[in-house]
Parts: C-alpha cells; sequence; structure tokens
C-alpha cells in the first residue's frame, strides 16, 4: 500500500500537537521497555526495534521543533516548545540508560551488513556524548544541563523572533529605494515612515537608501535585536556547554562539538578560519579600500568604512564600475515567477515533478504544499513558508516535518524563509535556491531503511554543500531567462546576467573575511567564555573584518546561529570548499547534462548520512575533495 503524508489539522492545532507528540513519545519509551525486556533477537532485530523508537523521537521531535517557530498563534507555539522540551528531555534520558547500552553494546557486530554496523556505532558514540559511562550524581547534573540548554536557546531564539524593531523616519528620507518598496511604506498619521529589522525591509533599505544616517540608524536597531535579555541567556548557554563538555571529559565545547564532524578538532576549527581569512586578506584591503574612496566622494571627512555603508557603497560601486543596476535586476525578478522558475528548474535537473496539493491544510493560509513525484513515483511532500508574518522564524532555513524513512513514512520538509511578495533581489534568489537544496536533500536522501541515516543526516559541516552548489543555478544565464522576465515579458538580457556576475565578484574578499569573523564569534565565544561579550565581538571584528562595525550594537544577541550550530558557524565555509569542488564535475555550458546530474542526485543526495560526507563526495567525485575549485574561487 502506497504511504501517504501526514494528514494535519484543519483548527485544533493544540489538540493535534499533543496527540501526535505525546502518541509519538509513548511509541518511544515502548520501544526502550521492550528493548530492556530480555527477549532474544538478534542484532538485526534489535536495531530494527531501535529504530522504530528513532522514528518515534523524530516525529515528536521534527513536528514540534516547526511550530515552534511558524505557527501564528503564540499560545501554539508556546505548547510547541513544551512538547519539544519533552521529547528532548527523553533522548537525554534515553542515552543515559546504562541497562538499554548494555543491550546495544553486548550486540554481535559480524551479523550486521556494513550500515547497520555504522549505524551501531553511531548510537553506541551518542550513549559515551550522553554520559552514560558517568557516575549517578554526574549523569543527573548531564541531564539538567541538557534540560536547561533546550530551555535557553528556545529562549533565545524567541526573543530574536519577536523582537521586532524599526525607526520612524520623514518620507523624503527614502531617496534612492524603488519605488514598488517606497509605494508599501506610505507615511503615517504623523506624517513619518516606519523601516522594521524584517529582512524585506532591511535588505534593499542598507542597499539603496542614500541617507547615511538613516542606514546607519536602521543598522543599529538590527543589530541590537534580542538586547539586553539574550546577553545574560547568551552568558549561561556558554557556561552550561562548557560545563557539559568537561564533565564529559573534552577540555572545551568546540572540542565535544567538532568530535562528530568532518573536521574533528576544536583546534582545526580554529586553524581554518585563520587559513581562510588569510587567504582572502589581499582581496578584502583592496575592496575595502575602494569602498572608502567612493565613499568619500559624498563626505570627503570620513576615515572609514561600516556595515552600515558597506552594501550600499558595493551596490554603487557595481552600478557606477560595472554598469550593473541592482533596482533594474530587480524589475525581471518577480516572487511568483521565481517561485515556478524553481521548481522547473530543481524538476528538470534532478528529474523531477512537484504536484501542487490544493485544500490540504496547513499552519498559515500562504503556505504552498506540493507532492514531489519521480516518474510515478511519490518521494515526499514539501511545504513552502515563504512570507514574513509576526512571530514566525525570521531568517531561511529548512525544517523537517518527517524524517522518511523505507516502507514507513514519507519525507516531508518546510521551507521557511522571508522574502517579498513582489519583486525580489537577486541576492535573494541565490538564498531561495540554497534554502531549496536542503529541501530536496530531505526528500530524496528520505528512502532510508534506518532513520538516523535519513535525509539531512551528514555531519554538519557538510550539511551545507549540496545548498551551496545549487545556488550557481542561479547565476546561469540561460536558466535565469527561463523564468527573469520583466512586466512586458521580456526575459533578462544574458549580457546583463555576464554583468551582474562580474560585479558579484566585487566584495568577495570583504564578504569571506566578514563570514570568518561570524565563525571566530561562534567559536571564540565558546572556546573562552569572556565575560564581555561585546569587548570580545568587537575584538574579532578588528580582527577578521575587513569593515568597522557600527558601535554601541550587540550582534551576538541576534546570532541565531549560536544555539543550532553552537561553536561551529565555520561549517558554512567549510562546506563552500566542497561545493565549489563538487560544482566543477559540472559541465558549465550544460548545467542540466543528465548523466552528471543523475549521478550526483543518487550518489550524494539519495544517500542521506548513509555513509560518511568525505565517502560520498569521493563517490561521486572520483577522488578526495581538496581546496582546488575553491581557491580558484577565491583568487578569480
Amino acid at each position: 500500500m502506497a504511504l501517504e503524508p501526514l494528514a494535519l489539522p484543519a483548527d485544533d492545532w493544540s489538540a493535534f500537537i499533543e496527540k501526535r507528540a505525546g502518541d509519538a513519545l509513548a511509541t518511544a519509551r515502548d520501544v526502550v521497555t521492550r528493548l530492556k525486556d530480555g527477549t532474544s533477537r538478534s542484532a538485526v532485530e534489535t536495531l530494527e526495534l531501535w529504530n522504530l523508537g528513532e522514528i518515534a523521537t523524530a516525529n515528536a521531535s521534527s513536528l514540534t521543533q516547526l511550530l515552534a517557530e511558524v505557527h501564528p498563534d503564540a499560545a501554539v507555539r508556546g505548547l510547541a516548545e513544551q512538547r519539544l522540551q519533552d521529547a528532548s528531555a527523553f533522548v537525554t534520558e534515553r542515552d543515559q540508560d546504562r541497562e538499554l547500552f548494555e543491550v546495544l553494546s553486548a550486540l554481535d557486530a559480524t551479523e550486521l551488513d556494513a550500515e547497520a554496523t555504522r549505524l551501531l556505532d553511531r548510537v553506541l558514540r551518542d550513549f559515551r556524548r550522553g554520559g552514560v559511562d558517568r557516575d549517578d550524581a554526574t549523569r543527573a547534573r548531564l541531564a539538567a544541563i541538557s534540560a536547561r540548554i533546550t530551555a535557553v536557546d528556545q529562549e533565545f531564539s524567541r526573543h530574536v523572533r519577536d523582537d521586532v524593531r524599526s525607526i520612524r523616519i520623514a518620507q523624503d528620507r527614502l531617496e534612492g529605494l524603488p519605488e514598488d518598496f517606497i509605494a508599501a511604506h506610505p507615511a503615517g498619521p504623523d506624517g513619518l515612515v516606519e523601516i522594521t529589522t524584517d529582512y524585506p525591509d532591511v535588505r534593499p533599505f542598507r542597499n539603496y537608501a542614500q541617507d547615511r544616517a538613516a542606514r546607519e540608524e536602521l543598522t543599529r536597531a538590527f543589530n541590537s535585536r534580542g538586547w539586553p535579555e539574550n546577553d545574560a541567556l547568551l552568558h549561561e548557554l556558554l557556561d552550561l556547554r562548557a560545563e557539559q563538555a568537561h564533565l564529559l571529559g573534552y577540555a572545551s565545547w568546540p572540542d565535544f562539538d567538532a568530535e562528530v564532524k568532518m573536521i574533528g578538532t576544536g583546534d582545526a576549527i580554529g586553524e581554518f578560519i585563520d587559513r581562510i581569512a588569510d587567504l582572502a586578506d589581499a582581496a578584502a584591503r583592496e575592496e575595502a579600500d575602494a569602498l572608502l574612496a567612493r565613499a568619500r566622494q559624498d563626505d570627503p571627512s570620513l576615515t572609514g568604512i561600516t556595515t552600515a555603508d558597506s552594501d550600499y557603497y558595493e551596490e554603487l560601486i557595481r552600478r557606477e564600475q560595472y554598469d550593473v543596476d541592482a533596482q533594474d535586476v530587480r524589475r525581471y525578478l518577480d516572487f511568483p515567477r521565481v517561485r515556478e522558475g524553481l521548481l522547473a528548474v530543481t524538476g528538470r535537473l534532478f528529474g523531477l515533478t512537484y504536484r501542487e496539493v490544493h485544500g490540504v491544510a496547513t499552519w498559515a493560509e500562504d503556505v504552498t504544499s506540493y507532492d514531489v513525484l519521480r516518474g510515478n513515483t511519490r518521494l515526499g511532500r514539501i511545504h513552502l513558508d515563504l512570507h514574513p508574518r509576526e512571530g514566525k522564524y525570521k531568517h531561511a532555513a529548512q525544517f523537517d516535518l518527517v524524517t522518511g524513512v523505507r516502507g514507513i513514512q514519507l519525507p516531508e520538509g518546510v521551507l521557511v524563509c522571508n522574502f517579498p511578495r513582489g519583486l525580489m533581489e537577486h541576492e535573494q534568489v541565490k538564498t531561495l535556491f540554497h534554502e531549496f537544496g536542503h529541501l530536496l536533500h530531505h526528500v530524496l536522501g528520505g528512502d532510508q531503511k534506518w532513520a538516523r541515516f535519513s535525509g539531512v543526516a551528514t555531519e554538519w559541516d557538510f550539511v551545507e554543500a549540496p545548498s551551496q552548489m545549487l545556488e550557481e543555478w542561479a547565476w546561469d544565464a540561460d536558466i535565469l531567462r527561463s523564468f527573469a522576465v520583466d512586466a512586458a515579458g521580456e526575459p533578462i538580457p544574458a549580457e546583463l546576467v555576464a554583468r551582474l556576475r562580474r560585479a558579484a565578484d566585487f566584495g568577495r574578499g570583504i564578504w569571506v573575511r566578514r563570514q570568518m569573523f561570524y565563525a571566530a564569534v561562534s567559536y571564540r565565544l565558546h572556546l573562552e567564555n569572556p565575560a564581555d561579550h561585546d569587548a570580545a565581538v568587537q575584538e574579532l571584528s578588528e580582527r577578521y573584518e575587513a569593515l568597522g562595525r557600527v558601535p554601541g550594537t550587540h550582534m551576538q544577541a541576534a546570532f541565531g546561529h549560536l544555539t543550532a550550530y553552537s561553536s561551529a558557524y565555520y561549517t558554512y565555509m567549510w562546506s563552500l570548499v566542497i561545493a565549489k569542488d563538487l560544482f566543477s564535475a559540472f559541465d558549465p555550458s550544460d548545467l542540466f547534462a543528465p548523466a552528471v546530474a543523475g549521478r550526483y542526485r543518487d550518489e550524494v543526495l539519495a544517500r542521506g548520512g548513509a555513509a560518511d560526507a568525505a565517502d560520498l563526495v569521493a563517490s561521486f567525485l572520483g577522488r578526495p575533495y581538496s581546496f582546488d575549485a575553491y581557491g580558484a574561487w577565491l583568487r578569480s
């Protein structure tokens, strides 16, 4: 019998959460009881039973994590947070269960195939990392730490999500902004226009607003979200993680966290950050000098460029020196056409069909749902939640809704973004392709026997590589022309796309150095746990960024990656190294070549986490990955 997608409720979401999460956790607990009941089982039978528990645990946590971030009703979000805490507490309890550990560690691995052996190895490692071999007092403290970390993570994220700040300015200070932006921001009764810190406002304002003081005012508000509440939470979070690592015998949290990633050790993170920063240093300095020189044409008294100025002057230089007006590019990128183009491009690339599902219940009326098919076979379902609303997650991310397991349940994923409903920036189109790459990875990798290896289940420093590689399809002129058309139906000129690509090279060094600043904040705060976060962030900015930061701001208070990624923000650049190498296998003159695209789909995406990331990459490339393609890109 064909598997059916999860049936979502039309109205009572609270009751749905209680039943779905409650039933799933009850099943997971029952599995633990059965595993310890003394019944004689083979190693395969034991792991298959364990797998049912992992499926149930994922069903409890995926739904609640999603709804805690996207449901329009604050009460529903709060309930989802509570049930997510329950699921997290169960996992901590399970991974500290010595009797359960003894059952699994006693299995005869010679009875297992290679994939099952790998699963058992990962499961036993989780037990050790959970503290199963520690004394009772230590395990109790580790459980308390885990529960508190979950609560602090949620509170930190809630402050970022809910703290929407704004500035109010006179209408004449909107000079330079696109006409559709100005039309969408009429003056209020007091004659002032409100500009919020949500991305559909921030991005165009910082790119185009000619009023330097207004740009700085909005940048100051944006980089102060979550302050001061999140500063205290961040101190507590760093303390808890450091204590957890030490109780488990690790020198630092980065060492604990890196153990399960490709990079291996905490020290290697710092070395990687410095290596990449050094590679980008010369280009970043040259670009920063060019920005300052251009800014001094407007204000000769300037002695430096800050992040409040950089987007504006980068756009200005691209317009003046590369003949690329981003506002002209925008008129070809109307959101509905871009969305349909994305589906057409990825469908052709990977041999997929997206069938829109009408009438399916979702948590918000503007969510669109599609079944993903290959031939006549439904692989899974995706949900696109792509526009901002009050109380919704503020960034862009893919969330699991259902973990795919062969013969048991179809994978379902959700794309959560905050795009305008009208004209888009090309950078936003890149972001849409990027995040959709995660969604495809989840669905295409969702046909696994073991839940542990389903979908985006690779090492965390490989996770971004498939999505970063998919961005390349948003740069191809022929591909863009298939959906990027203006109001008269004229496609974007190929020559404009070529200029756009050349112009995008300007600022690359600055961008890489900025990414290494973020990575250093993520790593160093966890390594050193400084008493003064602002001072530490400022010191890291001066060391790694090519441009100055707006003084008196607190970017770390809204740096949401400090919760989910902890000390591992470096993974974005690590993944980009691999993404550039993966892309080198494609022919730039024929990005739809079916042989290489199909091989990439089957050997990388469809494998999920069934093998180590380095092995997946080597299987596809026919060799180990290298820095060569990335280095060539950085020097180009």
